[in-house]
């Protein structure tokens, strides 16, 4: 980020407006940059999803509002705006209120953590893969307090079923990426995409050498979003709707704008860590020569996060919902054994790599 910090003042300079006053808010624009490329992207989502349910499900889907029914998810959004925001009697208020605000904020920071290209990064620390676990883990949290403060049994057991299945999925989750670490030798998202680069196009992506790790992390990511086959937390089927049953208007769609937020950081997550990030799959930019490249390696990154959302799309028009018992002991069972193996896999390769000897 310092060539666009030094290109932003250079340009107040040139109209004369003070250092101090860019130092200032050089660091609001990647919060407002987030803010509205959020808002299109989960407008985006959503009616690709509706549409492509409906390809799977030979239905038309959203088709009414709007030509193509582009405009669906606009009228939504504008309806759930409209709405009053209810407070039932007997909730905990300050909690019930706060628990929106909570899975809101990690989901914004997360997006702010992912590198974009080579230059547009607005969170770079060297441990910033442990800094998005924690802000993905988070908003677990707010789901409790939601089902905890609604005074809601449904809520309830909505809010109890995500606490145990966020636990069960942490730890296969955690050796995975510990896997990636290893072949990265960092903790940098920036330098784990550097480090799979190579002269042989996408050869050096991590998927091939940690396949298995991408199969790992892609399902914990699957349970971490309470996505089908693991969306027992929510299962509008069962639990009216779950942990947010008793949320409407403004709050209800801040929870619903998270999840959906949370899917696509997720998803450029996966792609960083064994998809090249923002590198190329041909080896080589278009537009290596100019400013442009930094706007390819931002598309090719976007391009490998949209596939990854098309396959999560894919799973829940196809696979049905696990029960609760078979949720947990696939995660102990099957999924933290294999990580384990992954993780051993790994060092081995990095070992041979290295043409290290003890």
């Amino acid at each position: 980020m310092n060539y666009l910090y030094f290109l932003y003042i250079e340009f107040l300079q040139r109209h004369n407006i003070p250092k101090l006053f860019g130092d200032i808010t050089y660091y609001i624009i990647p919060f407002c940059i987030i803010a509205a490329a959020l808002l299109v992207v989960v407008l985006g989502l959503v009616l690709v999803e509706r549409k492509l349910l409906g390809f799977f499900t030979q239905r038309k889907g959203p088709n009414r509002v709007g030509w193509w029914g582009l405009l669906q998810t606009l009228a939504d959004a504008f309806k759930l705006l409209c709405k009053e925001n209810i407070t039932p009697c007997k909730v905990d208020r300050f909690l019930f209120n706060l628990a929106p605000v909570l899975v809101f904020i990690p989901m914004m920071t997360a997006l702010g953590i992912i590198p974009y290209s080579s230059e547009f990064t607005f969170v770079n620390t060297s441990t910033n893969v442990i800094l998005y676990l924690i802000l993905a883990a988070f908003p677990v949290l707010s789901i409790f307090l939601a089902g905890w403060a609604s005074n809601n049994k449904y809520s309830l057991f909505g809010a109890a079923r995500s606490i145990s299945q966020v636990l069960s999925y942490e730890l296969p989750m955690t050796f995975v990426i510990l896997s990636v670490v290893v072949l990265a030798s960092t903790m940098n998202l920036t330098g784990i995409t550097l480090a799979q680069t190579s002269l042989w196009r996408f050869s050096g992506w991590f998927i091939f050498p940690g396949f298995l790790g991408f199969v790992i992390l892609f399902i914990c990511i699957l349970a971490e979003l309470n996505r089908c086959p693991f969306d027992l937390p929510e299962a509008e089927s069962e639990l009216i709707c779950g942990y947010n049953t008793e949320y409407s208007g403004m709050r209800f769609a801040i929870f619903y704008l998270s999840e959906y937020g949370m899917l696509f950081a997720n998803s450029l997550f996966l792609a960083v860590l064994f998809l090249g990030g923002y590198l190329s799959p041909f080896g080589k930019y278009f537009f290596s020569s100019s400013f442009l490249i930094y706007f390819e390696q931002a598309f090719w990154l976007f391009l490998k996060a949209s596939i990854i959302v098309f396959l999560i799309i894919w799973i829940r028009a196809t696979l049905p919902r696990l029960a609760s018992f078979d949720l947990i002991k696939f995660s102990w069972a099957v999924l933290l054994p294999l990580s384990i193996l992954n993780l051993f896999i790994a060092v081995i390769i990095k070992f041979m790599g290295a043409g290290l000897c003890f």
